[in-house]
């Protein structure tokens, strides 16, 4: 399923579609980098590892992430061996981290926020024992950990399934060709458009609901979005440090006039932030021209970041978009939008912050740089 979502975008853009690399490319050794001795390894598996490779290099304390194969019979198995099936590896991601700044324990939780452990043999639109979700503990320690982990979760309550996920030794791990490293990174666009049409973010909600995706936070949230530190600030608050409008427009469910507002037309690439709490909420390289007057996007770029909810004050009933944790009004979705989802976010820029790709990283939002990565060309002719 996974290649043939890729491909369909691969040929809408006359794009190379992943299957055509050589399977028998190798990963570079340079790949290969043994832990040192303050350095630890864990081994995950979540279904694609592209997107775990993303999830991973998330997190603070993390060195390097690198996706593979692991849990099979076949040595040195090629992309293609382990995609049809008949190796019994898992795609995985091999984690090198400092345990002084990242716990394993924390590595455990942002694991579990990022997959399905309710679903056997597959994850989300990935069908297929290669896809399966696990932990591969590496010394007596990880296991327990990981063993306490799934137990605490089992009693939270959250699920009424048992968990699938497996927790097995680890076994040799065969990094993954080339091509399949920093895959989002390198191919931002169709790795987004494959990762919304498998239906991961939503699933994640789903499961997790304002925890999808979480990943360990790191010690300095001055900058940038620290959910855990965030508080809404008071009324007066807000009418203090908002502008008219944004007042208006955040909180009294108001809208600015089209054409006449500040982002409609911006074409610099960067990501929008709510204005209110500065918590992520779209990218540049989902804005279109919808031609409407207001900014508008395919997609959200932290779905978690957004909540909806049925809007009937215009005597016919649309759907509202509000940001999930300052709550505040952004605007409203409608079906009318272009590929790859059909849908049209039409937002107040009044309710958005603007954040270019020159100032992610002084701001706080670095973990955004890569998305901004090969894509220039395409990026200075929107």
């Amino acid at each position: 399923m996974k290649g043939l979502i890729v491909m369909a975008f691969a040929l809408l853009l006359a794009g190379i579609w992943r299957f055509t690399q050589p399977a028998e490319s190798q990963s570079p050794a340079s790949l290969q980098v043994p832990a040192g001795d303050s350095l630890a390894r864990a081994t995950f598996a979540g279904g694609c590892f592209w997107c775990m490779e993303e999830a991973f290099d998330k997190v603070a304390g993390v060195g390097s992430v690198v996706s593979g194969y692991i849990g099979g019979n076949v040595k040195n198995p090629s992309y293609k061996q382990v995609s049809d099936g008949g190796t019994g590896h898992a795609e995985a991601v091999e984690v090198v981290f400092d345990p002084e700044k990242v716990s394993y324990a924390e590595l455990l939780d942002a694991f579990w926020h990022n997959i399905d452990p309710l679903t056997p043999n597959a994850q989300f639109c990935d069908q297929g024992g290669q896809y399966r979700s696990a932990i591969f503990y590496h010394n007596q320690a990880q296991r327990n950990l990981a063993v306490e982990s799934k137990q605490r979760l089992e009693r939270s309550g959250r699920f009424d399934q048992p968990l699938v996920t497996e927790i097995v030794e680890a076994s040799t791990f065969y990094p993954a060709e080339e091509y399949h490293q920093d895959y989002y990174r390198k191919n931002p666009l169709r790795y987004r458009f494959y990762k919304w049409n498998c239906g991961r973010a939503q699933r994640l909600e789903q499961l997790w609901g304002k925890d999808a995706g979480k990943t360990a936070m790191g010690p300095d949230q001055s900058k940038g979005w620290g959910m855990a530190n965030y508080h809404k600030p008071t009324d007066e608050e807000l009418k203090r440090r908002l502008t008219p409008e944004q007042y208006r427009v955040t909180q009294k469910e108001g809208t600015e006039r089209p054409f006449q507002n500040q982002y409609w037309d911006n074409h610099e690439a960067g990501i929008y932030v709510d204005v209110v709490s500065g918590e992520p909420l779209f990218s540049s390289l989902d804005k279109y021209e919808s031609g409407t007057g207001w900014p508008s996007f395919t997609q959200p770029l932290e779905p978690k970041n957004i909540t909806t909810r049925k809007d009937r004050k215009l005597f016919v009933s649309r759907t509202e978009i509000r940001s999930s944790h300052a709550d505040s009004h952004l605007g409203h979705v409608f079906d009318d939008g272009p590929k790859p989802t059909g849908l049209r976010y039409c937002m107040n820029s009044a309710a958005l912050r603007f954040v270019p790709v020159s100032q992610l990283e002084e701001e706080g939002y670095g973990q955004y740089l890569s998305l901004f990565q090969g894509t220039r060309e395409q990026l200075s002719g929107r």
